[in-house]
């Protein structure tokens, strides 16, 4: 393997752009956001509806649909060279259907938040920014280091993290939220005999047996304080408000993220319960 190629997720090689030619779509929101904080918010021809960050640089680039349920045609009119894309978060024979037309399709999948820096120097690259891609990374090895560095002001919990409702919904052990979590000593309640990445649930006397607290996302479901009281109530159980963009989203925001596990393990953050 050739020092300092660009590999992708699924190992394609891909050759650095000349110039400032490339037109970027991005399907994956915390990637949207990365790559205007990479300086590249020029070359973004197109986002989802879901791509909401920065937003003083992304209202004026075309919204081209969802994650899941793109504009074909309208993608294709804004001629794009490079579309970047998540395993999670977008369909297969969707992103087929594009890479007939467009030229570079760029694969992501982090699972572990120790895999940003990989994806900063992978876009960075790519698209000539390499710089820039070596400050974020610093910035995150950096806050890595000093979350690792913090002492436990609690023993290990198992927590519930949920992400939906009718029906509930949570995380496997080996999805990136898990493995943040894992960051502080929190470790991921799974559903047995699921071998779903984000399996569904029902509550049941021995799952509350099993978990120390039950985390309830802001995104994708929007979990609200009203839902955290409701729910205390019905499990007897410490229920706790999260902000999931910190938790979920991968990219430059991952640099906040650790940020928060620190106050959440502290309980000095605000959206702590």
């Amino acid at each position: 393997m050739t020092q300092g190629a660009l590999f992708d997720a699924l190992g394609t090689l891909h050759a650095p752009v000349a110039g400032t030619s490339a037109r970027i779509v991005s399907l994956v929101p915390s990637i949207t956001e990365l790559v205007c904080d990479l300086g590249l918010a020029p070359l973004l021809v197109g986002r989802t509806g879901f791509c909401i960050h920065p937003s003083a640089l992304i209202g004026d680039i075309p919204k081209i649909g969802g994650t899941k349920d793109v504009n074909i045609d309208k993608i294709r009119k804004l001629a794009p060279t490079h579309l970047i894309v998540n395993i999670d978060e977008n369909e297969k024979p969707t992103v087929d259907r594009l890479a007939e037309f467009i030229p570079h399709v760029i694969v992501t999948h982090p699972v572990r938040p120790e895999d940003n820096p990989a994806l900063y120097t992978l876009l960075g690259g790519i698209f000539n920014v390499q710089q820039r891609a070596q400050q974020l990374s610093t910035e995150f090895q950096l806050a890595l280091q000093g979350l690792q560095a913090r002492r436990p002001s609690q023993p290990p919990q198992t927590v519930l993290y949920c992400i939906w409702k009718d029906p509930w919904m949570t995380v496997s052990c080996d999805t990136y939220i898990a493995n943040m979590l894992d960051l502080i000593g929190w470790k991921t309640w799974q559903v047995p005999a699921s071998d779903k990445r984000y399996p569904v649930f029902e509550w049941h006397d021995a799952l509350l047996h099993g978990v120390d607290m039950v985390l309830l996302s802001s995104e994708p479901y929007r979990f609200t304080e009203e839902h955290v009281d409701a729910l205390e109530r019905q499990i007897g159980k410490p229920v706790c408000l999260v902000d999931g963009e910190l938790i979920s989203w991968y990219g430059s925001r991952a640099i906040r993220g650790l940020h928060y596990l620190k106050e959440l393990a502290d309980g000095t953050s605000d959206w702590s319960a």
